[in-house]
């Protein structure tokens, strides 16, 4: 396809884009492992599984979802063992995907679709119907995620599935609100190297909307090993009031350093007088999120180990995240790196309809994909002694080689601006997303790369490798080829942090049942091999390594 750049807005604009419908089409399940076919060189260190996470059914009899987001949950896994791979996956048994398939058609409210009543209900009965408090999804199609060394498959609302990892076996289904008092929960949590679990949690009473921490403690040694879930011992650690009592915020991940979780208050503001109205007006959850950037960003940082919040509130301009790379601290300051845009109304347009137009001149015509906002990568600094000493209106941030600035403009209160991590070569791949680290070795560390999937698509179509001590760029990108979030493994005796190999999904429009894993080198990020099966996958969210 053909692109032309726009360096000065960082906007890219593109014509001729492929047809992207095939990777939002419904998949099979394969149950049984099937073996691939390896083409070059699968390392023999590598052992273990790669699991995969995301929206794979988009209809039921006659009715079809309205949004990617809404899709029944398909797990996938890779297992690799002695240079062989073998390929399974198996639809979530969430209540959701089990009430639609008894019905044949959708009984179940998603993020983007309204379930219709009962027609077989008589006339009064559909209309109140509509009155009934909307039933949190179950429909888990967002990541693997663990909890006391037990694995879980996680969307954003209060409910999880325990998974068995080998089999893909749906178990039981667990209600945050059974063990704190929360009603949703991130699927994207922090580990420390002790083993807990961080996560953060919406809760709201008389007193206000809060978001909460949540620590889940490790797995207890001398504790007899359950068959079932088992979350005893969460608690939540801080509760942080929101800004905007009647319009918190919409997140989707936090930031977690040593001794510190940031929580970002962005102006994706949800509308909680839309929420309670919204089944009865017949609208979807997406309705009720709007980009509201006069709020502006606020930076709310929290000790982890006492729980609490520091009295200074850290603002910055307007801005839109949904995932974060990393963060450390360095003398005195607390260093955050961020995936980032400047405009919030993109949610919503990820409907199946602009995703499946037949040829990319209809995604051009609604102009759909320049439309987006690009999300670059970002560095924030927050100074961790400001006080009553503090002058104002000067740049605290001393900090070598750092672009950021964090400024007190008033008591209490310091305004940040960021530190672009990228050159103008990032523009040509359409921006990134989706950034992952050596995660295990270097999570809430100082750290040098990040991997992450580049944007020149509506969906990802290459894969990038950032220096952050040069900016640089290593890229693997095909013509026709969308690669999945990348994963980092380390090999058995890594010494330097990029030491191990990159894996990631990959689909294609072009041809039928033609996906592979792909194996990268992770320090020059050329390719090692691949697992070529033949299956369609849909295009998914999110996944982790085992």
């Amino acid at each position: 396809y053909v692109c032309v750049y726009l360096t000065e807005s960082k906007k890219k604009l593109a014509n001729g884009l492929e047809s992207i419908a095939p990777l939002v089409r419904s998949g099979e399940e394969i149950s049984d492992p099937i073996p691939a076919t390896i083409k070059g060189i699968i390392p023999a260190w590598i052992s273990g599984s790669f699991l995969r996470n995301g929206p794979g059914k988009f209809e039921f009899g006659q009715d079809r979802y309205t949004h990617w987001f809404d899709g029944m949950a398909l797990m996938h896994r890779f297992h690799i063992s002695e240079g062989s791979v073998t390929y399974s996956s198996r639809f979530l048994r969430s209540d959701s995907y089990v009430q639609n398939s008894e019905k044949n058609r959708i009984v179940v409210s998603e993020f983007g679709t309204v379930a219709t009543p009962d027609p077989c209900k008589n006339i009064f009965a559909r209309f109140f119907s509509r009155f009934q408090s909307p039933k949190a999804t179950d429909n888990a199609n967002v990541n693997f995620v663990k909890y006391k060394g037990d694995y879980y498959v996680s969307t954003e609302t209060n409910y999880m599935r325990r998974v068995d990892p080998q089999s893909l076996e749906t178990k039981e289904k667990v209600d945050w609100s059974q063990y704190i008092a929360v009603n949703s929960a991130t699927a994207h949590p922090h580990y420390d190297p002790e083993g807990a679990t961080y996560n953060m949690g919406n809760s709201y009473n008389k007193n206000g909307f809060f978001y909460n921490i949540i620590r889940v403690p490790p797995t207890d040694e001398n504790a007899a090993t359950e068959e079932t879930a088992n979350l005893t011992g969460a608690k939540v650690i801080c509760s942080i009031r929101a800004a905007e009592p009647r319009k918190p915020s919409y997140y989707h991940s936090f930031v977690m350093s040593e001794n510190y979780i940031v929580f970002i208050e962005q102006p994706i503001k949800l509308d909680l007088l839309k929420f309670m109205l919204y089944k009865i007006q017949g609208k979807s959850f997406n309705k009720i999120m709007s980009w509201e950037p006069q709020y502006g960003t606020i930076f709310h940082l929290v000790n982890r180990h006492t729980g609490k919040e520091s009295e200074v509130r850290y603002r910055a301009a307007p801005m839109f995240t949904l995932h974060q790379i990393n963060a450390f601290e360095d003398s005195g300051f607390l260093v955050m790196d961020m995936c980032c845009g400047d405009d919030g109304e993109v949610i919503g347009e990820f409907t199946l309809e602009n995703l499946r137009r037949c040829s990319g001149e209809e995604v051009d015509k609604v102009n759909f994909y320049n439309s987006l906002c690009r999300n670059l990568p970002r560095r924030y600094v927050l100074p961790l002694t400001v006080d009553e000493q503090t002058p104002l209106d000067q740049n605290l941030v001393t900090l070598h080689n750092y672009k950021a600035t964090a400024k007190k403009t008033n008591p209490g209160e310091v305004y940040m601006t960021h530190e672009e991590l990228h050159n103008d070569e990032l523009l040509q791949y359409g921006g990134l997303e989706f950034p992952q680290i050596n995660y295990d070795q270097y999570n809430g560390r100082s750290y040098r790369y990040f991997y992450s999937c580049g944007f020149g698509h509506v969906f990802s179509d290459s894969l990038l490798k950032m220096d952050l001590h040069t900016k640089e760029l290593k890229v693997w990108r095909y013509p026709g080829l969308y690669p999945s979030e990348p994963v980092f493994v380390a090999s058995p005796k890594a010494t330097e942090e990029d030491d191990g190999v990159v894996l990631s999904v990959i689909i294609t429009p072009r041809k039928d049942k033609s996906t592979f894993l792909l194996i990268l080198d992770a320090k020059n990020f050329t390719e090692l091999g691949r697992a070529e099966v033949p299956v369609n996958i849909p295009s998914g969210t999110h996944g982790n390594s085992t």
